[in-house]
């Protein structure tokens, strides 16, 4: 189920937390909102979700207009940072929670859980408690709660945010297999530069509650379209520097460089760290492997 995005605003009282966004999600790809704190992509998802209504702008799934469709008819779940698990129900009631609140037949209920925490490698923990499951294997709960809904869309935010960094990558890993495997349109928020990278079909970065870029995660490294994104995504050397058109010249430095769409001025040079060579200025006289500078003051 693609998601559409037209001209989105939300506002709480003067501060602009979403500003003017437009964007689509299409049917069956996982799209990442990045950003740091307070750019706005948390409120983006909420807005998705209904959680929020939008100041101004439309928000469309498929060919509907949900803008204004409450939360609970919008056939979209959310993974949330906290797992939001009952501490007091077991497995198969927290799963089968949603479920039952829509009053589905018990047996259907009973299927539909079994095949769901099979789904996300979690046969037979039906009796266990949350306080007696690892992290990892609460958020896969908090995973099969919001899958067992069958849901036009599924939605994360910052899932992972509580578990250790290996157990990070792990989970990560598996969100993104089951998300091909059943083809569903997810969008997922986090501020950590890897797992958006790693997770991704397409990412989204924000700042200020605007879209700087949106592009597959080996654009937005060798591509960034603003300084902002430069500097985000990844480490990054940005050097002043002028550009004719035809080259770029960087501390008494010129090299040969075309960027189409940059007219000739002033500009700032990226340079990430592993394309960086290093050679002395007689090997550079002669050519070295790479991209080599040549002082300016040489003829």
């Amino acid at each position: 189920m693609p998601v559409r995005l037209v001209e989105v605003t939300k506002r709480f009282g003067p501060v602009v937390a979403v500003d003017r966004l437009t964007l689509e999600v299409p049917a069956g790809r996982l799209v990442t909102f990045l950003g740091p704190s307070g750019c706005g992509k948390t409120t983006t998802l909420r807005l998705v979700a209904g959680l929020e209504a939008p100041t101004a702008g439309r928000i469309f799934m498929g060919e509907e207009d949900v803008t204004r469709l409450p939360a609970a008819l919008r056939k979209v779940t959310m993974v949330f940072q906290s797992y939001a698990l009952f501490p007091h129900l077991t497995v198969f009631e927290n799963v089968a929670y949603g479920l039952r609140i829509a009053r589905v037949r018990e047996a259907e209920v009973r299927r539909r859980v079994a095949e769901v925490l099979a789904l996300v490698g979690l046969p037979g923990v039906e009796g266990r408690y949350p306080a007696q499951l690892s992290g990892g294997q609460q958020q896969r709960v908090a995973l099969a709660r919001a899958l067992v809904m069958e849901p036009r869309v599924l939605l994360f935010d910052e899932p992972l945010s509580n578990l250790d960094a290996k157990l990070r990558r792990r989970v990560r890993a598996e969100i993104r297999e089951l998300q091909q495997r059943l083809g569903i349109t997810g969008i997922y928020v986090t501020h950590d530069q890897a797992e958006a990278l790693a997770l991704s079909d397409v990412v989204v970065v924000m700042h200020q509650g605007r879209v700087e870029q949106v592009g597959t995660p080996e654009d937005l490294y060798r591509r960034p379209a603003t300084r902002f994104v430069a500097d985000f995504i990844g480490e990054a050397n940005l050097l002043p520097a002028r550009y004719d058109g035809g080259r770029v010249t960087v501390g008494g430095y010129t090299f040969p460089f075309a960027q189409p769409g940059v007219g000739p001025g002033a500009v700032t040079l990226m340079a990430r760290p592993e394309a960086v060579h290093l050679c002395t200025w007689r090997a550079t006289a002669r050519g070295c492997r790479g991209a080599c500078a040549r002082p300016s003051s040489w003829g």
